[in-house]
């Protein structure tokens, strides 16, 4: 059976040290969390997650979810009561608002809270997961009577939420959707479709669902112009908030999955279901997206999460296992055999995953601060420039950290030889979880042609722009310490590939707009590359303080400088592959015609 350790040390030295978390005392909701509390966060989470939905994790995947006849839905056995401990102890309530009960406390800390519970158990983290995207677009674009009515009782996880988007003939071409809404007399509207794909549509965990679904009201434009948002509760909500007749809304059946069998995937029939218009008419996809940007950055941290867990089951396996003998020679004379942790070949793979995994839970909760900072900065030019650069790094983290974090899925189960792919060592179930990451809320590929067709020039550029002279004043900085020129020397390499291939698509994707479609997927590894190099390089600056400090923990920190020269020499070489590869153009790529296929 499948272990998992929460990494709080490592989480609360990037706080520490790359997010710099006691810099930002003066701004709302920080001033809370303060070390004690978040310490207290962390390590009480960390069991949580540990003790109560880990355990859950291999038991619910291979039962699954249950549909009724009547549609309702059962999750596997403990989940409900699992869920109500969480909700008791209001692991729900960390980022929320303090006007509806929650606990206000930074982004960032939150979403260290939700690495862990996507490690313990992935499919678990996401009912609350989802509850929390539904909230913010109901707190961003809803009206004071709505927020009143549904954020209090979501924010104490008594209601979830979901939202729904896909339909069986439409995926990311929205402007396909055929759910319509009639206006009804009272202001209201009739929903009438079906949506498919629809995590936690329906489950037995919590009271009410609140779910957000796009639909086309009569009349309007029938492309994207012309779609709205709409609140579809399953269980209408009284005036006096007290829960009301069953809509019609119903689970037609669970989608047959390759992973997170513990989630209920809906296909969800809407039968003129009430539906109240939230945000303006025909303007729901800006509500919609800033789900859509919660939801891509939590299933970054499902990508880091599985790569995280796969690995820690990976390292003590290859220490346990005893086979072969070390090239060096025997390790231990005395037995008949090494553990395979002896072998370079094991040793890459378990690296492979140590290094990514420390980069990406740096990137994740730095750029979890920048979402902090885009709504509570000080200033509105440190506001803007927060915005800016997590707008542009939300493709990459999404994209980047979930083929990374299968990649280290999958070594780590080959760490296993023919155990990993045996059912009751778990790993063949991290794998499959995993390989979602890669596909839903916007298939990788889409946010490389995100990243690569709309972030890349958003604003004239600014994002990016300042993002590459970020990093370039890292390199500045970095240059006082000849210690570090062992990651700034291939990192500065990288950031010059980035330069280059960013003019390159300028010039060629422009003038072909084919080049940037071929491109993009080499160039969001190549800005993953860059992205997590850079917060290699702070924490081996880090690391190094502390060691001149005289640390209480030296081999830790040794381990961390260890770990950026392996990222160093393993990783960066990638980029100029990467580079040489987008400036390859899409010539031959579109040149075969469709009937040579």
């Amino acid at each position: 059976m499948p272990i998992y350790r929460a990494p709080v040390k490592d989480t609360q030295f990037v706080l520490d040290a790359v997010v710099g978390l006691d810099k930002y005392s003066n701004l709302p909701g920080f001033a809370d969390a303060t070390p004690d509390v978040v310490r207290a966060i962390l390590e009480e989470g960390g069991k949580f997650c540990e003790n109560v939905i880990a355990p859950l994790n291999l038991s619910g995947d291979i039962e699954g979810c249950t549909r009724h006849d009547d549609g309702s839905v059962t999750t596997p056995a403990g989940f409900k009561s699992a869920y109500d401990q969480f909700v008791e102890a209001g692991w729900g309530t960390l980022m929320a608002d303090t006007e509806y009960g929650g606990q206000g406390l930074p982004y960032v800390v939150g979403t260290a809270f939700s690495e862990y519970m996507s490690s313990a158990n992935m499919a678990f983290g996401m009912y609350p997961g989802l509850n929390e995207g539904a909230q913010a677009a109901i707190e961003a674009v809803g009206s004071h009577e709505q927020k009143a009515k549904f954020l209090p009782n979501m924010v104490k996880g008594q209601w979830t939420g979901t939202m729904n988007l896909t339909e069986p003939h439409c995926g990311t071409d929205l402007g396909l959707i055929r759910t319509r809404a009639a206006p009804q007399p009272d202001g209201t509207y009739a929903i009438t479709g079906t949506k498919i794909f629809i995590s936690a549509g329906e489950h037995d965990l919590s009271d009410n669902i609140i779910h957000l679904v796009l639909a086309k009201t009569t009349g309007a434009p029938d492309n994207v112009k012309g779609i709205s948002l709409f609140i579809v509760p399953k269980v209408i909500v009284n005036d006096d908030g007290t829960l009301g007749a069953r809509n019609a809304v119903k689970c037609g059946s669970i989608e047959h999955k390759m992973g997170i069998h513990a989630n209920s995937t809906c296909v969800m029939n809407y039968d003129g279901a009430t539906g109240y218009l939230i945000g303006e008419e025909n303007k729901g996809l800006r509500a919609m997206f800033i789900m859509m940007n919660a939801a891509r950055l939590g299933v970054g941290v499902q990508g880091l999460a599985m790569g995280e867990v796969a690995y820690q089951n990976a390292v003590i396996y290859a220490k346990d296992r005893i086979q072969g003998r070390a090239l060096s020679g025997p390790a231990h004379p005395e037995a008949k055999a090494d553990p395979i942790i002896v072998h370079p070949d094991v040793r890459r793979m378990l690296m492979d995953g140590r290094a990514f995994n420390e980069g990406a839970r740096a990137l994740i909760l730095w750029g979890a601060l920048q979402v902090d900072l885009a709504k509570k900065a000080p200033t509105p030019e440190e506001r803007q420039l927060a915005d800016d650069l997590i707008s542009l790094l939300t493709p990459v983290i999404k994209g980047y950290c979930t083929d990374l974090g299968y990649r280290i899925a999958t070594e780590s189960q080959q760490v296993f030889g023919g155990h990993g792919y045996i059912r009751e060592w778990g790993m063949e179930q991290f794998v499959r979880d995993a390989r979602i990451a890669q596909i839903y809320e916007g298939t990788n590929g889409i946010q490389a042609m995100d990243l690569v067709g709309r972030k890349l020039g958003q604003n004239g550029g600014r994002g990016t722009q300042a993002y590459l002279a970020l990093v370039g004043e890292a390199l500045k900085d970095a240059a006082e310490d000849d210690r570090l020129a062992v990651i700034a020397t291939p990192l500065s390499a990288a950031l010059g590939d980035l330069q280059t291939a960013t003019l390159w698509l300028l010039q060629h994707g422009m003038a072909r707009p084919d080049n940037a479609g071929a491109a993009a997927t080499a160039y969001l590894h190549l800005m993953g590359i860059v992205a997590l190099g850079h917060m290699w390089l702070v924490m081996a600056r880090a690391s190094h303080a502390a060691l001149d400090a005289g640390t209480a923990d030296p081999d830790f920190y040794t381990a961390k400088l260890v770990t950026a020269r392996y990222f160093a020499e393993r990783y960066f070489p990638d980029a100029a592959a990467l580079r040489a590869k987008l400036e390859a153009g899409s010539e031959a790529m579109m040149a075969l015609p469709l009937e040579a296929f």
